[in-house]
């Protein structure tokens, strides 16, 4: 069940261009990989929709860019502040699949060094705009990494069962190439349980409240 802590900040470590902010876990359960947490950031009115991506003992860590001011608010937190953290949200990965291949894009990495975890260190593929934001590949050292304009829907093999978050384009083209994909959608989340309608997102003409029916959807 979710459950709302308000828990001290462990560590900010830069990992290429991206932040993992590791947090005392508390009573916190850390849920289903793809799951997600709702991080109030400090002096800002809505929190922010963050999925795990890393659950040592003692701890819950999340991967964020700096991409606005909820962002850079909690980026630039230090050890030992506090914030109020609400979760685990939504729907995750189904972890039952007989041949598993990761595929990440960018931030969407993120939920995929927890899932890895999770089922055995299955073969991992990412996919990044730039050098730098490719060091964060290092969370996953055995991952298959290309950089734009390569993409890494091309490093997909046939016969796997694909996990697989990222941004919009990338996750449609998994789609169409892997019906039978898991894929974690990112949206835009204002209250993490369906109430404010913020994270409806349009999909073969259906609206899906991604807080409750996602964020992980079949792709077929």
């Amino acid at each position: 069940m979710p459950r709302r802590e308000r828990r001290s900040v462990a560590g900010v470590e830069a990992v290429g261009a991206y932040t993992l902010l590791r947090l005392d876990r508390g009573g916190l359960d850390p849920g289903v990989p793809g799951q997600f947490f709702m991080l109030e950031a400090p002096g800002r009115l809505l929190p922010r929709a963050l999925s795990l991506c890393l659950a040592p003992a003692g701890e819950l860590a999340f991967l964020l860019e700096a991409v606005g001011p909820g962002t850079e608010a909690l980026c630039a937190l230090q050890p030992g502040e506090r914030i109020h953290v609400f979760g685990p949200l939504g729907n995750g990965f189904r972890l039952d699949v007989e041949r598993p291949l990761l595929v990440g894009g960018g931030i969407g990495m993120a939920p995929l060094s927890y899932l890895a975890g999770r089922i055995g260190r299955p073969p991992v593929v990412l996919g990044f705009r730039s050098d730098r934001h490719a060091e964060a590949a290092a969370l996953l050292p055995e991952a298959e990494v290309v950089v734009d304009p390569v993409l890494v829907t091309e490093l997909i093999e046939p016969d796997f069962d694909v996990l697989a978050c990222g941004p919009e384009p990338m996750l449609r083209a998994v789609a169409e190439r892997c019906p039978g994909a898991q894929l974690a959608w990112e949206a835009a989340m204002a209250c993490g349980y369906g109430a404010c309608y913020g994270c409806a997102f349009e999909i073969d003409g259906e609206l899906k409240r991604l807080c409750v029916e996602g964020p992980v959807l079949a792709a077929a």
